[in-house]
């Protein structure tokens, strides 16, 4: 009996093995629904226990020591957890609600004491460009406020400093500090003009004019830019308590224009009061005679042939006009002795600068003039301002360049002057220590500038 039982146990078994193999999926949902069959069940019965909202409610209550035992909860509101920090430049349409707002700062309490304050009405409000900065609380309150201007030459700048007191009252005060001289590398790539390219490479414009002045003796800015032409230089920036306040002098740079390079280096010889610019060989850029008696400026007529705007005739128009706004400087192309300074029929307000060789310089049309007549003027002087006076359409300024009572064109006169003495023999090796620093720092403003290109 025991061994037929075992028999069609173990027969059971093997169907039961092969079933599996055979029909996985089947046994598997078979098994499936089986449990939740018995999940059902399950779930039936706990659906018959007491409801929780019939059963004893007991409250507890425990007293929990604060972590601020030691402060009030206004002493810890009071206190900002940190600081917030804004710079902008005070633009000439500033109110003291305007120039807070646009620096993050919520504070009618500082507001008030900018518009009474006296050094805040004299060196903040209403000026333009002045660097500033702004320290608030987190929400937004004013702790400090400090603004930053160089007002002269003297290598000095300006700070004003409003700050809030341990009394929550505001305070200003004036203080004076000196600059920082630093110097910067930069670079561009010509693709239209001079100043679209040194506005892409973030240059300043006082730079981009220094490095016009520096080559206007070589390059026609005007005429003979090509597409592709490039350039890099080292200048001085001068600095305030470590933001750039200004840009200085152009320290050196090269110009790659049609294939032909021209370099520059500032340097002073020892025991000189004046320094000027050298070619990398040492040899002098300074000529007798400037190519412009402005700063780099749009030439409105040149040397030619041309309809007057008055007399309404062609005529010979004997000189070059510059178009500049009224009150721009004017300067003298060369040393001389002032010959005429007054007025005189077309010409309006002008000036006959003497140099010599019977060269003679005339400035008409201007707004006013600030030399006499015998006066010695140096080359860069300045000797009046443009102005519309005589018989002008508009604010420009008219220059001549004569030579022996005949009129020439005063841009290539300047280009053909004599260049003035290279560097001395003692001086050489000071110049050639500084030159091969230059060559180091232009190689390497090229490369930044081939590097932000790509």
């Amino acid at each position: 009996m025991n061994n037929g039982l075992t028999t069609a146990s173990a027969a059971l078994l093997s169907r039961l093995s092969h079933g599996i193999q055979k029909h996985p999926k089947r046994v598997t949902a078979a098994l499936a629904l089986l449990l939740l069959t018995g999940g059902g069940g399950a779930f039936a019965v706990a659906s018959f226990g007491p409801d929780p909202s019939e059963l004893p409610v007991r409250l507890v209550e425990q007293p929990v020591e604060s972590l601020a035992s030691d402060a009030t909860l206004a002493e810890l509101t009071d206190r900002p957890g940190f600081s917030l920090y804004r710079s902008d430049n005070v633009r000439s349409s500033d109110t003291a609600e305007s120039l807070l707002r646009r620096m993050g700062v919520a504070d009618p309490a500082a507001a008030a004491f900018l518009r009474r304050d006296t050094h805040a009405q004299q060196n903040l409000l209403g000026r333009t460009g002045r660097l500033i900065k702004a320290e608030t609380t987190d929400d937004h309150r004013l702790l400090r406020l400090t603004a930053r201007w160089a007002h002269d030459d003297s290598g000095d700048f300006k700070r004003l400093v409003v700050e809030k007191s341990n009394s929550g009252e505001f305070t200003s005060r004036i203080e004076t500090a000196p600059l920082t001289v630093s110097s910067r590398l930069a670079g561009g790539v010509i693709h239209s003009s001079l100043f679209a390219a040194t506005d892409a490479s973030n240059i300043p414009d006082g730079v981009a004019v220094q490095l016009a002045e520096l080559f206007s003796g070589d390059i026609d800015f005007r005429r003979a830019l090509r597409k592709g032409d490039r350039f890099s230089l080292v200048y001085e920036t001068l600095e305030a308590d470590g933001e750039p306040l200004r840009s200085g002098r152009v320290l050196s740079a090269e110009f790659h224009n049609q294939g032909k390079s021209h370099q520059a280096v500032w340097f002073q010889e020892p025991g000189t009061t004046k320094g000027a610019y050298y070619t990398l060989a040492g040899q002098s850029l300074r000529r007798a005679y400037l190519t412009s008696p402005l700063e780099f400026s749009r030439v409105s007529s040149g040397f030619a042939m041309r309809f007057h705007p008055i007399h309404k005739t062609w005529r010979a128009h004997l000189g070059t006009d510059f178009a500049a706004p009224t009150g721009t400087a004017v300067r003298t192309i060369g040393d001389g002795v002032v010959e005429f300074a007054g007025t005189q029929n077309g010409f309006g307000n002008v000036v006959f600068v003497k140099h010599r060789n019977q060269h003679v310089t005339v400035y008409a049309h201007l707004s006013r003039i600030d030399v006499r007549p015998n006066q010695a003027v140096e080359q860069g002087q300045t000797i009046g301002a443009v102005g519309a006076t005589g018989w002008a359409t508009g604010p420009h300024l008219h220059f001549e360049f004569r030579v022996n009572g005949q009129h020439q064109d005063p841009m290539l006169i300047a280009k053909q002057s004599e260049a003035a003495a290279p560097v001395s023999a003692a001086a050489r090796p000071a110049f050639n220590r500084l030159a091969a620093v230059m060559r180091t720092q232009l190689a390497s403003a090229e490369l930044i500038e081939q590097a932000s290109a790509q």
